[in-house]
């Protein structure tokens, strides 16, 4: 690399950090989310690909301005859809630093320093869940990829390879959606998935649960898993996990707590009791990049007996066989699907020593009360109704004046969504309960106040009221 390069490059990182601690700033001054029109859309399709290099100040501000610019900001205080991901300055800078030195953390030759690193964290991890000595896991990139570990090694460890075909996995109506596919990917039929119903609170019916796996004892089926949540992404419900863990035991079933989202309340001493019997499961998944603050992709299995991941992902061929270990060494591309791996826990550890666990902790306690406000300032509203309270920083309402019927309430509500996303000042978005369209809020950020959250619902009272206006008109002139 010359002189000029150099220069450039260091003149590039200033810029680039600068732009985004700017950008942090004043992030509660922008739109949530902004959807690139068709003149930009046009305009990256044609930059085409150029045979000389262009200078890098020009293709930075080309991404600033014509990429990053066009997004929904899932760090934005307001953003309330999905399960946001309010990632930290610190976690970004942690992303920065390792990935200029760019670590293979696969193996214990390639990363020892990260891998112990990883051991660690997984280690802290594992005790905040109440997991024994004998546990263990890694990181992987998302909840998909760690719920399809967890459920890979349920199996291996459940049935033989005679048995899959009959293998029958069980779930409820409030799991996230990447099961059922991580399942299909496993090569289960549709057949072989039981969707299990929840009750008011939207938990997984215990009593149907078991009726369901001794129906498929019955038939010759071999049962092996049941999937349950803690903090479903539509309600923040948690399953009834020692009533789950019950079953399990007696009918000799792995269980599994997709906690992707939920997880993260094990780090506070005030609401870890949500997941009372979370530690009974023998394998979790918990995402970083959701609750705990981190840049993407930031996940975690966590396995009760971490014996059980090398058993079924360890492979030993020629080519790695310089890359052998001692003692508590870790190779971590033995421990799941993944060979190549970057060292995603430099990030969250990286976290941790900035800020210490009592802030981290706080953040996430944080949360819970912003989505209390926002449900203590829609009880404010009489023709609001409360769908689902407050729990896991979760809440689920509606508009349900009685001048309209249910079909037009679907619409008002859908139309109040769509009214709040141009107005730019918060996201929130709708989902289904009990064949209702609904308004959800996820609200994790820890820079969010309770201004924004009484200011939100009072801004969807008003496109409410405006949507209302506009059907009464139309209901007028039809008549």
């Amino acid at each position: 690399m010359n002189e000029s390069m150099k220069s450039e490059l260091y003149q590039s990182i200033q810029y680039i950090a600068q732009s985004y601690l700017s950008s942090y700033e004043s992030v509660s001054d922008q739109r949530a989310v902004t959807i690139a029109d068709k003149e930009t859309i046009k305009k990256l399709r044609n930059i085409g690909f150029p045979k000389t290099g262009r200078p890098l100040k020009s293709v930075i501000d080309e991404m600033i301005e014509e990429v990053y610019a066009n997004q929904a900001i899932m760090q934005h205080p307001r953003f309330f859809a999905f399960v946001p991901s309010p990632a930290t300055p610190v976690s970004w800078l942690a992303d920065v630093l390792t990935y200029s030195y760019n670590p293979h953390a696969g193996s214990w030759l390639q990363s020892s320093s990260a891998s112990c690193i990883e051991q660690e964290v997984i280690q802290w991890l594992c005790q905040q869940a109440g997991y024994p000595d004998s546990a263990g896991g890694l990181f992987v990139s998302g909840g998909s990829m760690s719920n399809l570990t967890a459920l890979i090694t349920a199996r291996n460890v459940k049935l033989t390879e005679n048995e899959y075909a009959d293998g029958i996995a069980y779930l409820s109506g409030q799991t996230h959606s990447c099961v059922t596919r991580n399942l299909r990917i496993m090569g289960l039929r549709s057949e072989q998935i039981r969707n299990i119903s929840t009750d008011d609170e939207y938990r997984m019916n215990v009593t149907q649960l078991e009726q369901e796996i001794i129906k498929d004892i019955k038939k010759g089926k071999k049962p092996f898993v049941v999937v349950a949540t803690a903090g479903t992404t539509n309600t923040g419900s948690v399953d009834p996990l020692h009533d789950i863990a019950d079953l399990c035991e007696k009918y000799d079933l792995w269980m599994h707590v997709d906690g992707a989202y939920g997880g993260s309340v094990l780090i506070s001493p005030k609401y870890k009791h949500l997941l009372d019997g979370i530690n009974r499961a023998d394998s979790i998944t918990w995402d970083a990049h959701k609750w705990l603050f981190q840049t993407y992709g930031c996940s975690m299995i966590l396995m009760k007996e971490e014996r059980h991941l090398i058993n079924c992902f360890s492979t030993h061929p020629e080519y790695l066989k310089d890359a052998v270990t001692e003692n508590d060494q870790r190779n971590y591309w033995d421990w799941g699907p993944e060979l190549t791996r970057p060292a995603r826990s430099l990030k969250l550890w990286f976290t941790i020593q900035a800020l210490g666990t009592e802030k981290l902790s706080q953040m996430v306690e944080h949360g819970i009360q912003l989505a209390e406000w926002a449900e203590s300032e829609i009880k404010k509203y009489p023709e609001w109704e409360i769908i689902t309270p407050a729990q896991l920083a979760i809440v689920n309402f509606r508009y349900a004046s009685y001048h309209f019927d249910e079909h037009e309430l679907e619409l008002i509500n859908a139309k109040i969504s769509q009214k709040m996303i141009e107005d730019g000042f918060a996201c929130v978005l709708t989902t289904k309960l009990n064949g209702k369209t609904v308004l959800r809020i996820c609200a994790i950020h820890p820079d969010a106040t309770e201004a924004d959250m009484r200011n939100t619902i009072h801004l969807l009272n008003h496109y409410a009221n405006e949507t209302g206006s506009e059907y009464k008109k139309q209901n007028i002139s039809k008549k």
